[in-house]
């Protein structure tokens, strides 16, 4: 029982000295020239919305080659295995093109409202988002007419803000 009693009185010491200690502050770093230039071309809004242009055709190739694999196609039984490999291919490629071409429209149109928006308001909040959002959606939606431009404004908007929200990127 000593031999416990020491123990937990030799813990409280020790915890007692290090709640005296003071936490270690790192001295303040500035950028270095080539973080400052890095930083001025990331905020070039043709430059943030063309990478996010060219990421977005990306995911949306993979999620094209995803897809299109999952895709049923109405093969004949006439064709033989190989020429069945070739249509299916072919089908792939059409539809991570076709879904390529979507996500990088949307990714540019997404970014280069969302910066423009930021530059004029001179304020990062979730406003930025819900007019970029809009603007997406009704510029996607636009060939079915208002009622669709309206709608896709909505959803999108919605969407965005909902990602925004689950990302936590603005307090």
């Amino acid at each position: 029982m000593i031999s416990g009693e020491g123990s937990t009185e030799s813990t409280t010491g020790s915890t007692a000295a290090k709640e005296g200690e003071k936490p270690k502050v790192e001295p303040f770093r500035l950028p270095t020239p080539e973080e400052i230039r890095g930083q001025d071309i990331w905020n070039n809004c043709a430059i943030r919305s063309a990478v996010s242009g060219v990421m977005g055709g990306g995911l949306g190739l993979v999620m094209g080659l995803f897809l299109g694999s999952l895709d049923t196609p109405m093969i004949e039984e006439k064709m033989k295995l190989k020429e069945q490999l070739i249509y299916q291919a072919k089908q792939m490629g059409r539809r991570s093109w076709s879904s390529c071409k979507a996500f990088a429209v949307m990714g540019l149109i997404f970014s280069a409202t969302e910066c423009v928006v930021e530059k004029a308001r001179a304020k990062h909040d979730t406003t930025n988002t819900v007019v970029a959002g809009c603007v997406t959606g009704a510029a996607i939606s636009a060939r079915g007419g208002p009622q669709a431009a309206c709608a896709g404004c909505a959803g999108f908007a919605a969407f965005s803000v909902l990602i925004e929200k689950v990302l936590e990127r603005y307090e």
